[in-house]
């Protein structure tokens, strides 16, 4: 028997897949047949799709963007731009300007 070659299927595919999997209206040989996947890969799309759901509403853990921190980053960009000009004299005095300034 020969080895079919590894194949790769869109989000799209795995969700109809999955989504028909959990209407119940045909068993997982059925739509394994139906589909030309193994029952195994469309048990573990449907509890993927089960396990992701809550994200989609917004539930999940990441759901929150990160508090940035203005003075933080103020403060970074102050030590940069000091590093700039202390760089920059630098290769000033070393005569490895570029042509830019």
């Amino acid at each position: 028997m020969t080895r079919r070659a590894r194949r790769n299927h869109s989000g799209a595919f795995k969700a109809k897949v999955a989504l028909a999997a959990l209407r119940g209206e045909k068993t997982l040989a059925e739509l394994a047949q139906q589909f030309d996947v193994h029952p195994n890969q469309i048990t573990t799309w449907r509890a993927q799709l089960l396990d992701g759901a809550a994200e989609v509403f917004g539930g999940g853990a990441g759901a929150a963007p990160a508090a940035v921190d203005v003075k933080e980053l103020h403060a970074k960009i102050g030590q940069l731009t000091l590093e700039n000009d202390f760089l920059s004299g630098a290769l000033g005095k070393a005569g490895m300007t570029s042509a830019k300034r």
